[in-house]
């Protein structure tokens, strides 16, 4: 097995664990990331049906010349997630990083959805 086959694999399987958690809770829609070498997104996804209710990616964000680089523009698409999500008035969710470690861009996208008023 090469290297990324293995890195795959780890983040395949911390996928699976923290999935199952976040699966016990039926009553809250999930907030599911996904993170690209460029960009990074966020969807809110019911439980119960599976379906996504709502999306934002980093490519719709505008940068702006203040940002340092892709953490900020992480934290800015959390923000406007959590713009979108009270104009559908859900206000409360389960946070699903997808087998992503909880630091840099996917915790700035976390960050900046809580900032928004999004309660985990």
């Amino acid at each position: 097995m090469d290297k990324k086959t293995q890195r795959k694999d780890r983040r395949f399987k911390r996928k699976i664990r923290s999935r199952l958690k976040v699966k016990d809770n039926f009553s809250r829609p999930r907030l599911c990331v996904f993170r690209s070498s460029r960009y990074i997104y966020g969807q809110i996804i019911d439980n119960t049906t599976g379906k996504a209710l709502l999306g934002v990616s980093s490519k719709d964000i505008e940068s702006k010349k203040e940002d340092k680089g892709k953490i900020d523009i992480s934290f800015r698409t959390g923000e406007e997630l959590a713009k979108k999500a009270k104009e559908k008035k859900i206000d409360q969710i389960v946070f699903d990083r997808s087998g992503y470690k909880y630091h840099g861009r996917v915790k700035a996208l976390a960050d900046g959805a809580r900032k928004g008023g999004l309660k985990f």
